[in-house]
């Protein structure tokens, strides 16, 4: 299990280095080439929405049933390990969500940059009559 949060913290990591590199501002055909070569990238990396939403429903499914540590009942250690297996889905949840996010900001950011360059292209046609 362990593997999956891993690999879906690199998928994370990945995504907002590629959100930042598509969003830096540089020379139009720089620009040009860097969202063309996302955009074919974007298709394949699909594939971490349906990974994503699996892992919420796998945390959701484990805290229904996750047995309560409250009272005097539990111990000192079996209290800290319910604790941190709190923390550990509480920050799977976020990874899930940003996983998420990102994927979605790249897709909007690379579509409205195809967006500006077709309207770039229409007004040079324009212009040109």
């Amino acid at each position: 299990m362990a593997l999956q949060w891993m690999v879906l913290a690199w998928v994370v990591a990945v995504e907002a280095a590629v959100a930042v590199l598509v969003t830096l501002p540089a020379p139009r055909l720089v620009k040009s080439r860097i969202v063309a070569l996302v955009s074919l990238l974007l298709q394949p990396l699909t594939a971490v929405l349906p990974f994503a939403a699996f892992q919420l429903l796998d945390i959701h499914w484990k805290n229904e049933h996750r047995l309560i540590c409250a009272g005097d009942v539990c111990t000192t250690d079996e209290r800290i390990r319910y604790e941190k297996s709190i923390f550990k889905a509480q920050r799977n949840v976020i990874l899930c969500v940003l996983a998420c996010l990102l994927y979605w900001c790249i897709y909007r950011f690379c579509k409205y940059n195809k967006e500006i360059k077709e309207l770039e292209e229409v007004e040079n046609r324009l212009k040109e009559q």
